[in-house]
């Protein structure tokens, strides 16, 4: 595992070629399924080294995804 996590100041930087990267193969410990959905751990996202900004569940880089329309129709 890394010793602290990597420098998020480029992530949509980093993130426009995230198509092209491979992923390693998550280990039977780096997952689960709740319903159909395959859920990731922390410890799989580490090791994978990347934030993929799709709004994971155990996402250690801090991100956050926002719904949609979340913006225009701010809470009273």
């Amino acid at each position: 595992m890394p010793d602290a996590p990597p420098n998020l100041d480029n992530i949509s930087e980093d993130s426009k070629d995230r198509d092209t990267r491979i992923a390693p193969e998550p280990e039977a410990d780096e997952f689960y399924f709740e319903g159909p959905f395959l859920v990731f751990t922390e410890a799989y996202h580490l090791r994978r080294g990347w934030c993929c900004q799709s709004g994971c569940r155990h996402c250690p880089y801090g991100f956050q995804k926002t719904p949609a329309g979340d913006e225009a129709n701010p809470p009273a």
